[in-house]
């Protein structure tokens, strides 16, 4: 599976910004998706997650709220809706697949990950 994110770039605070996520292969339909952070000097950290059908989630706390996770299997496609954009969420944002179908806020349980899209939030 190879994953390609984009949508991030530089955005005001309170702004929000649709990151999405393409994966190839027949088989996406199959996997739990998950988006992580990594901000500079910092270890990377899990954002959102969702199962193979949408109907599970999970939110990092720090984005509960302001957050919305959604994939679309007929494009092969996950996405990350993000509102009230903060300073603090300004880091690469990566989207990473399992090949379990249950959403899951544990790094290891990723096996595939994508190049990162640059979020950038101004005060």
């Amino acid at each position: 599976v190879q994953l390609q994110a984009f949508g991030g770039g530089l955005v005001q605070a309170g702004g929000f910004l649709k990151l999405s996520c393409e994966a190839s292969g027949r088989t996406f339909r199959s996997y739990g998706m998950g988006w992580f952070r990594q901000a500079p000097g910092k270890e990377r950290e899990f954002v959102s997650a969702l199962s193979w059908n949408g109907a599970e989630k999970l939110y990092a706390d720090s984005v509960k709220g302001r957050s919305t996770i959604s994939r679309d299997n007929a494009k092969n496609t996950v996405y990350l809706q993000m509102n009230n954009l903060k300073p603090e969420d300004t880091a690469l944002y990566y989207c990473a697949a399992r090949t379990g179908p249950w959403a899951s806020s544990g790094l290891g349980d990723y096996s595939y990950w994508g190049q990162g899209t640059l979020v950038t939030v101004s005060s």
